[in-house]
């Protein structure tokens, strides 16, 4: 078994203070999701400026957008489940072979995906409800971000695997740097400062492809050069294969258990543009503002996967147990919380997006109603998070299918005939609730199963 070079596998998580390494791993990784989610709440406010229409068309995209990054997310769990696995037993051969051989398939299906969407613009966004006069401005906002696509799964799951090592500043630096690369050009290729043609929506969308792409090409050198975590792309079909099979037992069902959030928004977009287009964009001034307040559960998240990984696989169950009462009690503390400033701070904040009437009634009725459950949805990130870090992602997959299936779907057609927008909002935090309170017990029986 290869020894782990001192560089690569610096960030030991079996050992010392759980809350203590949970809060080192996090803080730093909160700060960089606050620097690109204030960039995206920042970029709808520069696009709120252009009218109400391109704010409409941007909230159209938001499931799509979702449901990409979903799919890379769940190529960033795999990598961080298996290479924190391989960094718990020691075998920097495999850390670095998952490394690279996980980080071209995701490119590969992230620029399969980037060509399906230019080519179904116009049907796919039908099929959510946008209306004709709203198509030709999502077509070019989507026609520059689908080639985000590729670019962004490449930067997040490389770093993902620097996260597996238990460096999360690193990451934090890049994510970072990105995010304010982003917001210098997005008023500059926006409204057209300093010589440049002013491009409205798509030169949002521009602004995230050339910010991206320079920060994956300095990952890239960095990681490579510097810290030797890639292995040669190069290999035998049958090692490469092998490499895909591991890390993909994990990838999909993590790929599934994200892809059904984003399918659920999809749905939920639908049925509130049944009810107009100030619907919809006020629902995208919700879904601007919420991501912000959510940064603490999103960071929770991603260090739980490593956290659980190496864990499982030095045998420390003890840690691991430790670990879901630490996340649990962040979480209910947490959520109550924002639920409280919430009511507060959402009219100041929908304010600051648009003035008319209706689209703010809908994103402050969102920002009342689903905060009351941010406590236990930040418990089912985490205890999902945990499952694919331990290398056991059916329970992530079941549990987000019955939050959607089971309990969401059906609430959501039976509040939205009882209560009208309203009963959409309810049946989504109930959902939360529930699901909450399952995640949390069945991680525990999973560990002590484990345990034996």
């Amino acid at each position: 078994m290869s020894q782990p070079k001192p560089s690569e596998f610096a960030g030991d998580l079996t050992t010392g203070s759980v809350g203590g390494h949970l809060r080192r791993q996090a803080t730093p990784f909160a700060v960089s999701l606050l620097a690109i989610f204030s960039f995206e709440a920042i970029d709808l406010f520069f696009i709120s400026r252009l009218g109400d229409a391109p704010l409409a068309a941007v909230s159209f995209t938001f499931p799509v957008i979702w449901l990409i990054y979903a799919i890379g997310i769940g190529f960033e769990a795999a990598v961080a489940s298996c290479v924190s696995r391989a960094v718990g037993r020691g075998d920097a051969t495999q850390a670095r072979r998952l490394t690279t051989d996980t980080v071209v398939l995701a490119s590969l299906v992230a620029l399969a995906l980037c060509f399906i969407g230019l080519a179904t613009i116009a049907p796919v966004f039908r099929a959510l409800g946008a209306t004709a006069d709203l198509l030709p401005l999502i077509s070019d906002y989507m026609n520059t971000w689908y080639w985000v696509a590729p670019v962004d799964v490449a930067l997040w799951t490389s770093l993902a695997s620097i996260r597996a090592r238990g460096n999360t500043l690193l990451e934090s630096k890049i994510i970072t740097a990105a995010a304010l690369l982003n917001l210098a050009l997005d008023p500059i290729l926006i409204f057209g400062l300093l010589g440049f043609p002013a491009l409205g929506i798509q030169g949002a969308a521009l602004a995230t492809v050339i910010s991206t792409t320079l920060m994956l090409v300095f990952t890239l050198y960095h990681l490579h050069f510097r810290l030797h975590v890639f292995a040669n792309p190069v290999a035998p079909l049958r090692v490469i294969l092998d490499s895909w099979h591991h890390m993909l037992v994990i990838g999909i069902p993590a790929i599934i258990t994200n892809a059904i959030i984003p399918v659920s928004n999809a749905i939920v977009v639908a049925m509130i543009a049944a009810y107009g287009v100030d619907a919809v964009a006020g629902f995208g001034i919700a879904m601007r503002i919420e991501p912000i307040f959510l940064i603490p559960f999103y960071a929770l998240s991603a260090v739980s996967s490593p956290f659980f990984g190496q864990n499982f696989g030095s045998g420390n169950f003890a840690r691991l147990l430790e670990a879901r009462r630490v996340v649990a009690r962040f979480s209910i503390a947490l959520g109550l919380f924002l639920a409280i400033a919430l009511v507060a701070l959402s009219g100041p904040l929908t304010g600051l997006f648009s003035d008319s009437g209706p689209i703010r009634r809908v994103a402050e009725l969102y920002l009342w109603i689903i905060p009351v459950s941010y406590g236990a949805y930040g418990l089912v990130m985490s205890a999902n998070a945990s499952f694919n870090g331990m290398g056991k992602p059916l329970p992530a997959v079941l549990i987000s299918s019955m939050r959607v299936i089971i309990v969401f779907l059906p609430l959501a057609f039976l509040g939205r005939w009882l209560l009208g927008l309203p009963g959409l909002f309810v049946a989504s935090a109930v959902s939360n609730l529930v699901l909450g309170l399952v995640a949390y017990q069945w991680l525990g029986r999973q560990i002590s199963h484990s345990r034996g």
